[in-house]
């Protein structure tokens, strides 16, 4: 006689998640329920999305960046502008997508292979009176520090004022959300799918350096890289983030 085959093991967790509660607030004191707007609410269901089906792993480093400050305040009084170290940052991306091309990249539908992007379509998170949006910037690896930070501020401006069409949020390899005039030493971004990096960048700060018998204290950007884990492993993660680090340490050759 031939052995039954086993049942199916009943699975230790629930099949779907169990519904979020549902509470009576007004009985522990006075509430006022405000309605979020429309903006809102789209990129709070693309960011649970995003967080709930892609596997994210973040990893941080620190970016020495003595050069960088003096070039980027120089460039900035010679343009007339004031200069923030994202557009530094957006170059420094591109090398790193050129070095790694598995980054730049995105999973098919199916998962079961990659599209390899031989284009370099950066997205900066940028906050609204709405909430944040990602414009994004293209061609980035032909255009120069100077006419990215124009393109920039002029998507930036017109993002917290008209607002923008998704064409011009759209089209994305990778993503960098900058809390640099905020503070915080690192954080956790969340994946902007199809993408399959973020790289979070927080406030600068000072770090004491042993140089030559000689303690020196010296700049540092802290990095926050967040992955999909199903395409990017921790190795190539932490050797992406190393490459943007040193590549921000040179600044003149991200001009």
């Amino acid at each position: 006689m031939s052995a039954k085959p086993d049942a199916p093991a009943t699975p230790a967790w629930p099949a779907s998640l169990p519904p979020m509660p549902v509470m009576d607030f007004t009985q522990f004191g006075e509430v006022e329920t405000l309605a979020l707007p429309r903006h809102q609410k789209l990129v709070a269901s693309f960011l649970a999305r995003n967080w709930a089906q892609i596997p994210h792993v973040t990893h941080q480093d620190e970016a020495e960046v003595p050069t960088l400050e003096s070039v980027r305040k120089a460039m900035g009084a010679e343009l007339g502008i004031k200069l923030t170290p994202v557009p530094f940052l957006i170059k420094a991306a591109v090398k790193a997508l050129k070095a790694f091309p598995r980054f730049n990249a995105s999973l098919t539908p199916a998962g079961d292979g990659l599209v390899m992007k031989h284009y370099f379509h950066i997205g900066v998170a940028v906050e609204t009176p709405n909430g944040l949006v990602v414009p994004v910037i293209r061609d980035c690896d032909t255009k120069s520090i100077s006419e990215i930070a124009a393109e920039l501020a002029d998507k930036a401006e017109r993002a917290r004022t008209k607002g923008l069409p998704m064409s011009e949020m759209s089209g994305g390899c990778f993503s960098i959300s900058s809390l640099g005039n905020l503070g915080g030493t690192g954080f956790t971004p969340i994946i902007n799918a199809p993408e399959l990096a973020i790289l979070g960048v927080t406030r600068s700060a000072e770090r004491l350096k042993l140089v030559d018998g000689q303690v020196s204290s010296v700049p540092v950007v802290p990095l926050s890289l967040s992955y999909d884990h199903r395409v990017i492993n921790g190795a190539d993660a932490a050797r992406f983030t190393r490459f943007i680090a040193d590549a921000l340490a040179d600044p003149a050759a991200l001009a």
